[in-house]
């Protein structure tokens, strides 16, 4: 397995990848749209042997307050089926946050399950006063801190780009 920045050509693997994770298409059509809007901060694929798209994450601008601070948002994670619970969604991220921190970016936030993001350094972000504009989801909405001052001062209602407001 290899993971990897995503390059044009993984595209149609990217699109397939998505639309079997979640037995839709929303998320195929979100990535597809931040990606021709410019709107795509960094995407990671993980590939078998054979080069075949076996995983993606894709983080993308949020603000905060109204304010760009460098932050992201981490959506979608999607892992194949068949090689689920091999700890692939774990790398993707954590290659994802490693090349976000050398970039230079603040935070990431994610919408996703505690038990999981938890493993992964993620916290709460109700913790320090940062919602985002789901109803009922102040439990699955968490923050991870790539630069140490990242949440000091910070607070507020988090926005991420128009194409996420379909949801």
């Amino acid at each position: 397995m290899l993971i990897r920045v995503e390059i044009p050509i993984d595209a149609p693997g990217i699109d397939a990848l998505l639309r079997r994770a979640f037995n839709r298409v929303d998320e195929a059509q979100l990535i597809h749209d931040l990606r021709e809007d410019g709107q795509l901060t960094l995407g990671a694929v993980a590939t078998d042997d054979e080069g075949q798209i076996i995983g993606y994450v894709a983080f993308s601008p949020v603000s905060v307050a109204g304010e760009d601070r460098q932050w992201v948002g981490l959506a979608p994670l999607a892992v194949d089926e068949r090689w689920r619970g091999q700890g692939i969604g774990r790398q993707l991220v954590y290659d994802g946050l490693d090349s976000l921190n050398e970039f230079g970016y603040g935070a990431v936030v994610v919408l996703g399950d505690p038990a999981l993001y938890a493993r992964l350094g993620f916290e709460p972000a109700l913790r320090y006063g940062l919602s985002c504009r789901w109803p009922d989801c102040e439990t699955r909405f968490q923050v991870h801190r790539l630069a140490d001052d990242a949440l000091e001062g910070v607070s507020g209602r988090v926005e991420y780009a128009e194409h996420f407001n379909r949801f």
